[in-house]
């Protein structure tokens, strides 16, 4: 931490303004291929399991389409069992919106030079498993695949922008999908293990940040991890197999390069009681534990003592091969990253999703987005002190941001207040959690930075980017990027390194001139 990053109470009186973030801190954007990429079909890319899910709405959910067993079409939501006999196929009138995505495929110069004059200085993409291996069953590499890549980090290089890459963000290639069902089969490990090793050597020196999969403790159903079945006990059996997987590849890019870093990105909220009842209060510790589950094992190198009651209540019964228990203990991750939207309240009764996935209980203290979401920006803090507390690895935060509906003004402005209103409220807190509490957090990337679809729904009216992306919910638009307000609110931000986060322009102009000022000084 930099000398100008240090907090003094006593000469700031408790106000963070003017200070900046630590000089290495890391800003950027996230993604995710398949939300965002496109280019189906082209560079010898096969098909992904989230290239048979349908766009849908807030109330209409997403779904996979089938061809039944009697040979006609059908659908079942995306976290719904397949209907024996059934299987996946592609219809020619419906709209995939991962064929298409935003088009980052043919877009990503001028999207990386948009980044670069945003001022990254590190942007979080996930690379296309089907792009380098179209089956996943190949021995070799497809080489059109690993070159598009190759023209991405070049170019992020050049713009100043480090890569950070997610090596499986929720998708599996199809073929092994429908050959070992999905991450429910162990073969898929070495499969995963021969494409991640792939990437590492491939980018070896270029690339040093990685993440090995994205929102494991979460992510179910046929897009996601391949399974034809949704219930219990192929689930948990599934992410042992991907726990396994990310401790092998862990291990391996230790070898390949000392410098690499790796991680996994888990998808986080902070967690209240509903109030001080003591039953409550111990259902918040009990449904805590689940949510931080794979962290635990991952983090800490071994299934912690609450395992056995948690799979028990769930029914389930872990099929390991010996060996297993080491590969987890010698593949610990070396950072722990995490996405933060929105807190959540539970107690006795709490309606809960299945594996860690909370349900949203009401919460009276907090507005919510138009979406649903309750916006916390204290809770980003509690969570980023609680994290640190439990683990003692570096942070990262890397996902936030809000999803809204942002109109384009006749002259191409986009005025999105709300946006800049709401990152620079947990932008506070997460500097609270740097320079007061002193939790060593590596950087942030804001969620879709570059408009993109939304995995939810799949649509494109739910918005998060600085950069607006000319396209409508069924996939039509010119594609033409443009600079929302918050755009040059973030510049002005990542110029004084977090030293004034006003969402007001001129004020904050203001405060990055003086701050010019005092280092010209």
């Amino acid at each position: 931490m930099s000398e100008r990053a240090v907090y003094d109470p006593k000469a700031f009186g408790g106000d963070l303004e003017g200070l900046p973030f630590p000089e290495d801190f890391l800003w950027g954007g996230a993604t995710a291929d398949f939300q965002f990429e496109g280019g189906f079909g082209e560079g010898g890319r096969g098909l992904l399991s989230h290239d048979f899910e349908t766009g849908g709405d807030v109330n209409t959910p997403r779904r996979v389409s089938l061809r039944l067993a009697d040979g006609s079409r059908g659908f079942v939501t995306s976290e719904d069992a397949l209907p024996e006999g059934s299987e996946p196929a592609l219809f020619d009138d419906v709209y995939y919106p991962s064929h298409k995505a935003v088009d980052f495929y043919h877009h990503h110069s001028r999207d990386i030079e948009l980044m670069g004059e945003l001022g990254f200085n590190v942007f979080r993409f996930s690379v296309c498993w089907s792009r380098i291996f179209p089956t996943g069953l190949e021995e070799e590499p497809n080489e059109e695949g690993l070159a598009f890549y190759d023209h991405v980090i070049d170019e992020l290089a050049e713009a100043g922008i480090e890569p950070l890459i997610t090596i499986c963000h929720d998708e599996i290639p199809a073929a092994l999908a429908e050959k070992y069902d999905g991450w429910a089969g162990r073969e898929v490990i070495d499969a995963y293990v021969r494409y991640a090793k792939t990437l590492l050597l491939r980018w070896k020196g270029k690339c040093r940040l990685w993440l090995t999969f994205n929102e494991i403790n979460v992510v179910l159903g046929y897009p996601m991890i391949g399974t034809r079945k949704q219930d219990d006990q192929t689930i948990y059996q599934a992410k042992h197999h991907m726990m396994v997987a990310s401790a092998l590849v862990t291990k391996l890019a230790h070898e390949i390069d000392p410098r690499n870093l790796m991680g996994t990105m888990y998808a986080s909220s902070e967690l209240y009681a509903r109030d001080c009842k003591p039953e409550n209060v111990f259902e918040r510790m009990r449904v805590r534990r689940e949510t931080l589950f794979f962290s635990d094992v991952m983090v800490r190198g071994a299934y912690p003592n609450y395992a056995h009651d948690l799979l028990a209540r769930r029914g389930v019964e872990l099929a390991k091969e010996p060996g297993d228990d080491e590969i987890l203990a010698e593949g610990v991750l070396d950072f722990v990253s995490f996405s933060y939207y929105r807190s959540n309240i539970v107690g006795v009764g709490s309606e809960l999703r299945r594996h860690g996935v909370l349900g949203l209980e009401p919460n009276p203290y907090l507005e919510s987005t138009p979406w649903g979401w309750p916006v916390d920006p204290l809770g980003l803090r509690y969570l980023l002190n609680e994290l640190y507390d439990r683990y003692q690895k570096p942070l990262f935060v890397i996902e936030n941001g809000i999803g809204a509906i942002d109109v384009r003004e006749e002259d191409g402005s986009v005025h999105d207040p709300y946006r800049m209103r709401y990152l620079a409220d947990h932008l506070r807190e997460m500097k609270k959690a740097v320079l007061i509490d002193r939790i060593p957090v590596i950087g942030y990337t804001m969620w879709g930075s570059t408009d993109l679809v939304s995995l939810s729904t799949g649509e494109m009216k739910k918005r998060y980017g600085f950069i607006y992306v000319d396209m409508d919910d069924e996939g039509k638009g010119t594609l033409e990027r443009s600079k929302k307000d918050s755009f040059f609110w973030m510049q002005k931000v990542l110029e004084a390194n977090g030293a004034y986060l006003s969402p007001d322009m001129e004020t904050l102009e203001k405060d990055v001139a003086r701050l010019e000022g005092e280092f010209a000084e």
